[in-house]
């Protein structure tokens, strides 16, 4: 037997693993104790590696779609196939008759990285879509406007902090998020440990709220409006101190003159007092930072949520600093390399609804409707890497619906789902031990500086093709089907993973090689985060502007509704999340899944009591996008007036494929959620805060 050096790309907190194998067979799987970042921590997905792996549901070699069932057919076929098709239908009509969907696993991937950018500017469409605009695109919008580029998204340096101010985000769950940090609860008890502090606020009883020295209960898509009062706060008790290089406090005080404490108690169910005093604490602490993440971003006022939590670490001198929140110098810095885009807005629109894009993608509430709406510019074709879109979009039953009815649809996925289902071919990659891997991605959000090169655990199988390798091998044939005006040479797409990996680590300040991180098997850790600004800021002048016109206005729009309390009885519901599964996937691993059901919908008592509701009761949930059935289960952890269904679940269309190993597959709450229902601004969907109604089966509101 022999061990070897992993990491796990499940999710963001990118742990080191010691993988013990008997030739190729896997024995065993456990935390590393010296990877310097992790330090041994390990999640139950990690062991679900080994589920994947020898997973009978996972695609080995491409498969079309038939009127007798899926066909097994050669790379060369589907190559051919896909390339054909997808450049007939863009002759026919038009480029943006070709939609890319580039799913949440492809940030996980080193190779999907690395190329899927390159195919996707080849494709030349402007119907890009990805699952940014599902969960983060509300702090990538006020990156943008605040410190000039999308991806100069502070981080909380938790290991040092004094004060951890956390809204609608549940780590302990996550294991952190837009904020890597293995072993995330340790570190929150040792926070608390140094005499530290942790706040929360959610309208649940999280994981992460019982490691807390306070939680609070706040009404979904209240957030902003508390924030904003404890700004107003600080600010008015003479407690803001801004560094010298922001402007614009009292252009944005004055905006924020409605929400004083009072008011916002009415709305939020935060009392005044509590409001009060987290402020003058949060602005008294030696160091702070203020935190958010899905709960606030996946709302009707997700951007103005994320605008505040940036006031709150500006206004309080708190960014850019040890202990508050600063931006990462990892190893490869895309953003200093030009990489990745600073970010754009509105340069054009969709065509059916006419919501802009943001940094070349439309958002993803859009997509059904393009595809469904005849016309000029409908979108005829489809192309989706690593995504699950039906299960993780609004109004996913209409999504699917779309999918149905397209000319062509390629997916390059190892499973079928309830979105690949739809596709003419799936060209499956190699799983995620069989790739060499880097966080190139991540790296920018963790809370110390690492880098880490992990080689393939496992060799790739003969016939076998990576990610990178299936797209560009499809951009080759795809490029060479186009007329000579309209190809776009992308040179990346010649290379592999390793080689511009190598480029961009000889190019960092670190100055480091592949070669040198084969030599520290579990990584380096390039130390604690350091302030670099204003310097690293990509505004004129380099300065921030705490009040921008596009922020303000939206503030001037929503004031209004932010300050109107909602309907004594009227229940919103929230999403949840869970350790032991991964978005939509991981749900037929015996392993996760086994215990106690996750898929119930979670209701306080007192609002099961008041519609006549028991425990176990399978129920009706209505809303304005449509129906779902599920069962009910109490629990005094919830708000009351607020509902919460896990995000990912619904699995009952593709049971005939899948080796579910739950005894039910849940319902999807997006099929709850209304395309409509957006965070007005960026057009990320609306997730939570969703009103519904909740009956027992057939009865008629």
């Amino acid at each position: 037997m022999r061990t070897r050096a992993a990491a796990c790309n499940l999710c963001e907190a990118m742990c080191g693993l010691n993988i013990t194998l008997r030739g190729d067979e896997i024995v065993d799987i456990r935390g590393a104790d010296d990877d310097p970042f992790s330090k041994g921590h390990i999640c139950p997905k990690a062991v679900a590696l080994q589920d994947i792996h020898d997973d009978p549901d996972r695609l080995r070699l491409p498969v079309r779609r038939t009127s007798s069932g899926w066909q097994q057919i050669d790379w060369d076929e589907a190559f051919d196939l896909v390339a054909s098709r997808l450049a007939g239908i863009r002759a026919q009509h038009g480029a943006d008759a070709v939609a890319l969907y580039l799913g949440n696993p492809v940030v996980h991937s080193l190779g999907a990285l690395t190329h899927a950018p390159g195919f996707a500017r080849m494709l030349g469409t402007r119907n890009r879509f990805s699952s940014n605009s599902v969960d983060v695109l509300p702090s990538q919008f006020v990156s943008y406007l605040l410190y000039g580029n999308q991806w100069l998204i502070p981080v909380p340096d938790i290991d040092r902090t004094g004060y951890f101010l956390v809204f609608g985000a549940n780590p302990a769950a996550s294991n952190g998020s837009v904020m890597s940090a293995p072993g995330i609860t340790r570190r929150i008890r040792e926070l608390r440990g140094r005499g530290g502090r942790m706040v929360l606020f959610d309208p649940r009883r999280t994981e992460s709220a019982r490691l807390a020295d306070e939680h609070h209960f706040i009404r979904p898509g209240t957030d902003a409006a508390v924030m904003l009062a404890m700004v107003r706060t600080i600010v008015d008790e003479g407690l803001a101190r801004p560094l010298p290089y922001v402007d614009g406090l009292e252009d944005f005080r004055a905006a924020i003159e409605q929400f004083t404490p009072e008011r916002v108690a009415e709305v939020s169910g935060v009392p005044a007092e509590t409001i009060v005093r987290i402020a003058r604490e949060y602005a008294a602490a030696p160091s702070a930072a203020c935190y958010g993440r899905t709960g606030v971003s996946t709302q009707r006022f997700g951007t103005l949520s994320q605008w505040a939590i940036q006031i709150l670490n500006l206004v309080t001198g708190n960014f850019d600093r040890p202990g508050g929140v600063l931006v990462t110098q990892p190893a490869i810095d895309m953003i200093a390399g030009g990489q990745l885009s600073p970010g754009h807005y509105a340069r054009w629109h969709s065509r059916v609804r006419g919501l802009p894009e943001f940094s070349g993608e439309l958002p993803v509430a859009v997509l059904a409707e393009e595809i469904l709406t005849p016309g000029e510019g409908q979108i005829r074709a489809m192309f989706t890497v690593s995504a699950n879109p039906v299960l993780s979009t609004p109004a996913g039953h209409t999504l699917g619906r779309a999918l149905g009815e397209l000319d062509f649809m390629a997916s390059v996925d190892f499973y079928i789902n309830e979105t690949t289902r739809h596709a003419d071919v799936i060209l499956p990659p190699t799983d995620l031990l069989e790739r060499d891997h880097f966080d190139l991605f991540f790296s920018m959000f963790t809370i110390r500086d690492v880098a880490r090169f992990t080689p393939a655990v496992l060799p790739k199988p003969d016939g076998a093709r990576h990610d990178w390798q299936i797209i560009g091998e499809l951009a080759r044939r795809y490029q060479e089907l186009l007329p000579p005006d309209e190809r776009k040479d992308q040179p990346a797409l010649s290379l592999t993973p390793e080689q511009i990996l190598d480029y961009g680590l000889a190019a960092g300040q670190y100055k480091l090689s592949v070669a040198e991180l084969r030599r520290h098997p579990h990584g380096l850790d390039l130390g604690p985060l350091r302030p670099s600004m204003p310097a690293r800021l990509q505004t004129d002048g380099k300065r921030i502007d705490l009040a921008p016109p596009l922020l303000m206005s939206e503030l001037q729009r929503a004031r209004g509704e932010l300050l109107t309390p909602r309907p004594a009885d009227e229940l919103l519901l929230i999403g949840r999340r869970h350790l032991r599964d991964n978005n939509s996937w991981l749900h037929n691993s015996a392993r996760l899944v086994k215990g106690r059901p996750r898929h119930h919908l979670l209701m306080h008592p007192d609002d099961m009591k008041a519609r006549d509701l028991a425990h176990g009761d399978l129920v009706s949930v209505r809303s304005d996008a449509g129906t779902v059935e599920v069962e009910v289960s109490a629990s005094e952890d919830l708000m009351p007036g607020t509902a919460s269904l896990p995000h990912g679940y619904g699995h009952a269309l593709a049971r005939e494929t899948l080796s579910i190993a739950g005894t039910l597959p849940g319902a999807s709450v997006n099929d709850l959620t209304d395309p409509h229902y957006l965070d007005h601004i960026s057009g990320t969907a609306a997730l939570n805060g969703v009103p519904i109604t909740v009956t027992p089966p057939h009865v008629v509101v």
